[in-house]
C-alpha cells in the first residue's frame, strides 16, 4: 500500500504553466485611476521588466530559468501522500491524496515564487525588496530567498498576525529581514489609517498600500507579492505539474482539486495545471477554499477595485469584499484578503472553478484529525482544504462513490500553536460577515464602468 509517491530532482517542471493560454476569454485588463486600461509600463516603478513581461504573458509555457531551477531543488519536487489513515478514519471509499508543501526551508508553498521574483529583482540590479505578509509564510519566504541572492528584505506584517504568529517575525529576523507590525507610522498610507482607526488590527491590503508606497518612493527598491497577480501564481504552477505527474505513477486522477485561496496563488499553483485538462475536456471539479469570515469568492462583488487599502495599486478585476474592507482576527492570516486573483476570480466567475467557504472551527477540526491520523499538524490555511476535502470524503462514504480527492498541504503550523491552544480551549469563533457590513464596503468601490 503505497503512502509517498516522489519525483527524482531531474523530475522537477522545466517551464511554468500560465493558464492564460487556456482560458476561453482574455483576462480583463487593470486599469488606471481614470478608469482607462494601462500599460506594462504603468509597473516598471516597482517591478522588474522580466516579471511585468510575465503578468501580460499569454504564452502557455514559460521557461524557468536554469538557476531558479538549480535553487528550486532544494526541496523540490515536494512529495505527494495517499492519506491511507485518514481515509481510514472518515470510513470512506474515497482515495485521498495531498501534496505536501510543508518541506521547504520556510515550511509553505511560498519560497516557489519568492525564490523567482527574487532572481530576477537580482538581474536588473536590484538590492532591496519590500513585501506585505498575512501570517508570515510569504514573508518568511522572502526572507529566505532574500538571504540567498543578497537582497535587503523589508517587511509589513499584518498587525493582528505579528501579535499573534511572534515566531514567524523571529524567522524572518533570523534570516535577515526588517519586520513591521502594519499599519505603521512610518509610512503616508500607514499615518492615514492610524489617523482613522488608532486601534487598526491592519489587514493585507493597509500593509500592501506602506510596501507599495515605500517601492514606489524609491529608486533602489522593488516592490514583491506573494499572491494575487498572475506572475505570482504563474511561478506555484509547479505544485500541480508535480502532483499530476506523481498520480500518473500510481494510474490515478483527481475528480476533485480542493486548495485554501486567500489572494490564489496557493489554488492556482495545484488548480491550474489541471485546469488545463479540464479546458481540453476532462471531467474535474477544481475548489478555492476561502473563510467564511473573509468570503471573496463566495460572497463578493465581480467587479473593479483596488488591490491595496489606501489605493495605491491599480485597479484589478476581482472578486472584492471593497478595498477598505478590515477583516476579523481569525488565525488564518493567509486568507484575510479583501480580494482575489484576478484570473481565479474570472475563472469562478465563468463558472469554470467552485467556490466553498467554511467556518474557523470547522477547520481546526479537520486540522486536528489530519494531524491525528496523517501526523502533520498542518497551517490554519491549509486546514480549509483539510476541511473541504473532508466534506467531500464523508459525501463519498453515505454515498458510496470511490472518488479520487487532491488537496493542497500548503504549510506546517509549527508557528501557529498558540491557535491550536485556543481551539483546545473553547477560545475560537465562528465570524459570519454581517450582509450590511458587506454593503456597507461595496458601496465603496472605484466609480469606473464595472462591465
Amino acid at each position: 500500500m503505497r503512502t509517498k509517491i516522489l519525483l527524482k530532482e531531474a523530475e522537477l517542471p522545466t517551464h511554468w504553466y500560465n493558464v492564460v493560454a487556456d482560458m476561453p476569454n482574455p483576462p480583463a485588463p487593470p486599469l488606471g485611476p481614470d478608469g482607462k486600461p494601462i500599460g506594462p509600463d504603468a509597473l516598471q516603478a516597482i517591478f522588474p521588466d522580466a516579471l511585468i513581461e510575465q503578468e501580460v504573458s499569454r504564452e502557455r509555457w514559460i521557461e524557468i530559468p536554469e538557476p531558479v531551477r538549480e535553487a528550486l531543488d532544494m526541496w523540490r519536487p515536494s512529495p505527494l501522500y495517499r492519506a491511507h489513515r485518514l481515509e481510514q478514519a472518515l470510513g470512506t471509499p474515497a482515495r485521498i491524496y495531498y501534496k505536501n508543501e510543508s518541506v521547504s526551508p520556510a515550511g509553505s508553498h511560498k519560497p516557489n515564487t519568492a525564490l523567482a521574483q527574487a532572481w530576477y529583482n537580482r538581474q536588473e540590479g536590484i538590492r532591496r525588496l519590500t513585501t506585505e505578509t498575512g501570517a508570515g509564510q510569504w514573508g518568511s519566504s522572502l526572507a529566505l530567498v532574500g538571504q540567498m541572492f543578497g537582497i535587503d528584505v523589508r517587511v509589513y506584517m499584518v498587525k493582528v498576525s505579528y501579535e499573534q504568529k511572534p515566531y514567524r517575525r523571529s524567522m524572518m529576523e533570523t534570516w535577515g529581514a526588517e519586520v513591521f507590525a502594519s499599519p505603521t507610522d512610518q509610512t503616508e498610507s500607514g499615518r492615514k489609517v492610524l489617523a482613522e482607526h488608532p486601534d487598526s488590527p491592519g489587514s493585507l491590503g493597509i500593509a500592501i498600500s506602506e510596501a507599495v508606497e515605500e517601492a514606489a518612493s524609491r529608486d533602489d527598491t522593488n516592490y514583491a507579492l506573494g499572491s494575487v497577480l498572475n506572475h505570482v501564481l504563474l511561478h506555484q504552477t509547479v505544485i500541480g505539474q508535480e502532483a499530476k505527474k506523481q498520480l500518473a505513477m500510481v494510474d490515478d486522477y483527481p475528480d476533485e482539486v480542493h486548495a485554501p485561496c486567500g489572494g490564489g496563488s496557493n489554488f492556482g499553483g495545484i488548480a491550474f495545471p489541471f485546469f488545463a485538462d479540464k479546458a481540453a475536456g476532462k471531467a474535474v471539479r477544481l475548489v478555492a477554499v476561502e473563510p467564511a469570515s473573509c468570503p471573496t469568492l463566495t460572497r463578493g462583488a465581480y467587479a473593479y477595485d483596488f488591490g491595496d487599502s489606501v489605493g495605491l495599486t491599480p485597479l484589478l478585476k476581482m472578486h472584492t469584499l471593497g478595498h477598505d474592507f478590515v477583516p476579523p482576527g481569525i488565525h488564518a492570516g493567509g486568507l484575510r484578503y479583501h480580494g482575489d486573483s484576478p484570473l481565479v476570480s474570472q475563472l469562478h466567475h465563468e463558472g469554470l472553478v467552485d467556490a466553498v467557504a467554511v467556518p474557523q472551527i470547522e477547520t481546526f477540526e479537520a486540522g486536528v484529525l489530519f494531524a491525528r491520523t496523517e501526523g502533520i499538524i498542518p497551517a490554519p490555511e491549509s486546514c480549509h482544504a483539510i476541511a473541504s476535502a473532508i466534506r467531500s470524503a464523508r459525501a463519498c462514504a453515505e454515498s458510496g462513490e470511490a472518488k479520487t480527492i487532491l488537496f493542497n498541504l500548503s504549510g506546517h503550523g509549527h508557528f501557529d500553536m498558540a491557535a491550536y491552544d485556543r481551539y483546545f480551549k473553547g477560545e475560537l469563533q465562528d465570524y459570519a460577515f454581517p450582509e450590511e457590513a458587506l454593503k456597507e464596503s461595496l458601496a465603496h468601490l472605484p466609480q469606473v464602468a464595472q462591465g
